[in-house]
Order: structure tokens, then sequence, then C-alpha cells
């Protein structure tokens, strides 16, 4: 039995993980972040590649997708639910922060971007909600190509000003005018990058509902999505 799913894509910074976390928590869905699994694969990338002497580099220059995924598969590499959401682990170990780290960070882009490393991935996120779950899920082709069915499709965006004020904020930096403006500048070329990319790129749905939240406070954007949400879920 399929769970429910409302999706939530959009550029960078443009807080899709948070609004997701606080819709699924106002609806008592799960909040599933696409990105945690795209993290722990590249966090398997990394170690295996360790493991054959290639430590600190693109692990893609030691490796094949193919092997990547069976080390995934061998290590036992899965979200499972926790709370509100869910939680990534490795070999029975949660790997949360793990995920988190620089150098995931600094890999993560390159290594989603292989098809046969999304394919997977997408596989898995469609299997947790065959399991019966009502989730709300967040990336940048959830509602183009993971859930295309999904009961509700929100694109949220921002301008790159407003998402690099709201980034800096989030990493404690300063947001001063200069500062401000190179960082939405590095926020428009992600979006020209991600636009275009042969793979997946990131673009609303047809069925999609824009939502700006330029000039809309967080609790706000959250009721309009729950709000759009009740008058679509099975009475």
């Amino acid at each position: 039995m399929s769970g429910s799913v409302i999706a939530i894509d959009g550029p960078a910074a443009s807080g899709k993980s948070t609004t997701a976390r606080a819709v699924a928590e106002a609806l008592g869905f799960q909040h599933l972040d696409s990105g945690a699994l795209y993290r722990g694969v590249t966090l398997v990338a990394l170690r295996e590649a360790a493991g054959r002497g290639g430590a600190g580099g693109d692990p893609l220059q030691v490796l094949d997708a193919e092997t990547i995924l069976r080390a995934a598969e061998d290590w036992g590499l899965c979200l499972l639910p926790d709370g509100h959401g869910f939680s990534a682990y490795l070999q029975g170990e949660p790997v949360d922060v793990a995920i988190r780290a620089p150098e995931v960070t600094a890999h993560v882009s390159a290594v989603s971007a292989v098809p046969v490393i999304r394919e997977w991935v997408n596989i898995h996120l469609r299997d947790t909600v065959r399991a019966g779950m009502d989730v709300v899920v967040d990336g940048r082709d959830i509602g183009t190509v993971v859930f295309p069915d999904a009961l509700l499709k929100i694109f949220l965006t921002a301008s790159p000003e407003t998402r690099a004020g709201r980034r800096l904020a989030q990493r404690g930096s300063p947001a001063d005018a200069a500062t401000v403006a190179e960082e939405a500048s590095l926020l428009a070329a992600r979006d020209r990058a991600d636009s275009t990319r042969a793979v997946a790129p990131l673009r609303r749905a047809e069925d999609a509902i824009g939502l700006d939240t330029t000039h809309l406070g967080f609790a706000e954007q959250v009721e309009r999505i729950v709000s759009l949400a009740r008058t679509r879920l099975p009475r």
C-alpha cells in the first residue's frame, strides 16, 4: 500500500528542507530528505575509495558507479524512520553527522549527478513510500522525476538575494551588502547549472504550485502549504 506524497522542489537555499520538515510535522507525515541518501552514497564512495588508497581525492576517479552502489548495498545504506523524519544508517550505525561532513559536501554534487546513482536513490525513495508511509519529500526533481504522481507539488522559490541572506544567517556569517551580493551570485550560478544539467534538471513540474517566499515569513509559507495539502488529503 502506497502512502501520500507531498513534493517540495526548488533551487538551492530556498528553504526546502526546513519547510518540508515543518509541513510534515504539522500534517503528521514523515519528512523524507532525498539529499540524505545522496550524501550517504557519497560517504560510501569516500570510504570505499580510501580503502583502495584514494583517500582525500575524488572517489569517482577511483571507483565506478556500480562499485559504489554494490558497497552501499553490502554496507546496508538506508534511511529508517526516526520520529518525524528519517535517519541515515550505514553498517547498522546512524551516520547523520558523518554525511554532513565537509568532505561529503565537497563531493556530493558530482556523485549525485551520475545517472545510475540517481536511479538507485529514486528506487529507494519510492520503496519507502510503497511501505505505506505518508511523506513530505524535498529535492530538485521530486515532482518531475521521483514522484510525478505526488498528491501535491510545490515549487519553492525566493530571490537570490533573499536566499543568500538566509543562507548566511544559517551559517552565522556576516550579512553585509557585499557578502550578500557575492553569495547571491554563487546561488544564481548554481541555479543555472542545476537548470541546464543533462540529468534530471531543476524545473517546475507543470502541475506544481509556485510559492515565492521572498516576502513571506517562515510560519506563513508553512501554513500555506499545509492548507493546500489538507484540501487534497483523503477525507
